[in-house]
């Protein structure tokens, strides 16, 4: 695999760039930057900071991967962000390093950040997350996998979305959302199951009705988080992979559930 770097490119010296790397016209590369094999950056984009970058990830124009934090704590230093491979950073996408050295801002595998979103510092990002344009995830936010982030979302700092849930387009995001429910509204409250998006990742029929079993008693039988945790529990539910997993995720929470 052929590398090819524009000649009007800058790429500080220092930076580390693999066989097969593309680098786009007046693209800047940082002198801490590490990119692996297939990886593109198009023109006008930006990778710096103490900034890994997996195989063949595109980083489309404008977009600016490894920025300083916002972080009012951040005192010095070129700090760190490690990325994966097979994501897509769209136009104008914003990726941000750790607020300090012994941090670290992460994003995992296939992803798909669209125009104009922005990922803070020390956030982690599983794998499979689709993040749509004018979306927002602050501080300290935790993404599971197979996560659908609608358009013009804004994740509080500390917040956490569970595997399978999906935060609906213009959600103001307080509380954590489980897995497997969609959240919508300002702000947001759990709406129901996420069954679409279940189905098409191939959950079970019997996991899907366990799920929404799950959710009518955390939501609509009108007990209070531990009655609802411990009813499920004492139920057949309990027997449920993925209802398991949603407990545990509840019981986790420190910002309470949406």
């Amino acid at each position: 695999m052929e590398t090819n770097i524009h000649p009007t490119a800058i790429i500080e010296s220092g930076a580390e760039l693999d066989e097969g790397v593309k680098i786009g016209a007046f693209a800047y590369i940082g002198a801490h930057v590490r990119i692996a094999s297939g990886t593109e950056v198009m023109h006008h984009a930006t990778v710096d900071g103490n900034t890994s970058l997996g195989k063949d990830n595109e980083v489309h124009p404008y977009a600016y991967i490894g920025g300083k934090t916002h972080d009012l704590k951040y005192k010095d230093g070129i700090h760190s962000l490690k990325i994966g491979s097979h994501n897509v950073f769209r136009e104008y996408a914003t990726v941000h390093c750790a607020t300090a050295e012994d941090l670290l801002t992460e994003v995992g595998d296939h992803n798909v950040i669209l125009a104009y979103s922005h990922i803070a510092h020390e956030c982690k990002v599983g794998n499979h997350l689709v993040m749509s344009s004018h979306s927002a995830l602050g501080g300290h936010v935790e993404v599971a996998d197979h996560v659908n982030v609608g358009w013009g979302v804004g994740i509080h700092q500390f917040c956490r979305l569970g595997d399978h849930s999906m935060a609906a387009a213009t959600a103001t995001v307080l509380q954590d959302i489980p897995p497997f429910f969609t959240a919508s509204g300002n702000p947001a409250e759990v709406r129901g199951v996420n069954k679409v998006g279940l189905q098409r990742a191939g959950f079970s029929e019997e996991a899907i009705s366990g799920v929404r079993k799950a959710y009518k008693q955390l939501y609509k039988k009108g007990l209070n988080r531990s009655q609802a945790i411990e009813s499920i529990i004492e139920s057949e539910l309990s027997q449920i992979k993925e209802v398991q997993e949603l407990v545990t995720f509840i019981e986790a929470s420190d910002r309470g559930i949406a």
